[in-house]
């Protein structure tokens, strides 16, 4: 594990190392950590206190460099909470060609995704990069349930807390990822409407397809989608999911480690950090950006 910096580290530590969890997933071991840290609050708050976590309650090897964490593992969980050093730290590894799983936000920007990417397909390393939020529960069942026709639309909804160093990418990436997850790629253009309170994004598909994303700021942290298909709207509410999102993604990066193969086409993962591009530039104009 590489940047021990937010909740996640704890969250995924529980579920993978402790066999009596009531959802544990089976299949690999946090062993060896990294701690990282930024300049950022949320990350260098925090980084001291997961790390010690880390080591005295979970028994994980904390070492110095990325590079000791990659040399001592099969595959890696790049948990760091900052973004923008995720190019930074995945460029010391990558020639390890070991699968890595890079947390939410893949990057802060569409230029250090190409970079990423790049140096993925360079060192033939493969990559997985998503929010927990696409593989819950309750929206998985929807989209296996194929009732209703093609889908042609969804409206998601989440909180939507901001952080000035990112954005849209802080808390945006759960929802847009959702929506991804339902429509898929080929969004054309996306425009944001927003207050103190609330944003509002909407994005268009090529053919046709409009999907949106409402943020709130006013206390409901409840997640959750309508899918719009031809012969009716079914509802999505995350909350009420039995299995934890977390527990639903590791099941599939574990698949990923296994195999090799990431559920998720790179290409995907780089329109995404252009949506999120586009929104943040719309949010500031108040103007249609294109992808």
């Amino acid at each position: 594990m590489i940047g021990l910096d937010t909740s996640h580290v704890i969250a995924f530590t529980k579920l993978l190392n402790d066999p009596k969890h009531d959802h544990h997933v089976a299949g690999g071991e946090v062993i060896v950590a990294f701690p990282g840290g930024s300049d950022m609050e949320f990350s260098y708050t925090r980084v001291d206190g997961y790390t010690q976590e880390m080591r005295d309650h979970f028994c994980v090897k904390i070492v110095q460099t990325p590079e000791e964490v990659v040399e001592e593992s099969d595959a890696i969980l790049l948990e760091s909470v900052d973004g923008r050093v995720h190019l930074e730290q995945f460029s010391r590894i990558a020639s390890f060609k070991k699968p890595t799983f890079i947390d939410k936000p893949f990057s802060t920007s569409s230029g250090d995704a190409k970079k990423i990417i790049q140096l993925a397909e360079q060192f033939g390393t493969p990559i997985m990069s998503c929010s927990s939020l696409r593989y819950s529960e309750g929206l998985t069942t929807a989209l296996d349930n194929g009732e209703g026709g093609n889908i042609f639309g969804v409206d998601c909804y989440g909180p939507l807390a901001m952080e000035p160093t990112h954005g849209l990418f802080w808390y945006g990436i759960h929802t847009v990822e959702m929506l991804y997850r339902v429509l898929g790629p080929g969004c054309e253009k996306v425009t944001v409407m927003n207050n103190d309170d609330h944003d509002l994004i909407v994005g268009e598909w090529k053919d046709g397809r409009i999907g949106s994303i409402r943020g709130n700021r006013k206390g409901n942290s409840s997640f959750g989608a309508l899918i719009h298909r031809e012969d009716g709207t079914q509802y999505v509410d995350v909350n009420a999911d039995k299995k934890p999102y977390y527990a639903s993604l590791l099941e599939e990066i574990i698949q990923f480690f296994k195999y090799g193969k990431s559920p998720i086409n790179n290409l995907e993962t780089l329109e995404i950090t252009k949506f999120l591009e586009a929104a943040n530039e719309s949010r500031e104009t108040g103007k249609t950006v294109k992808l």
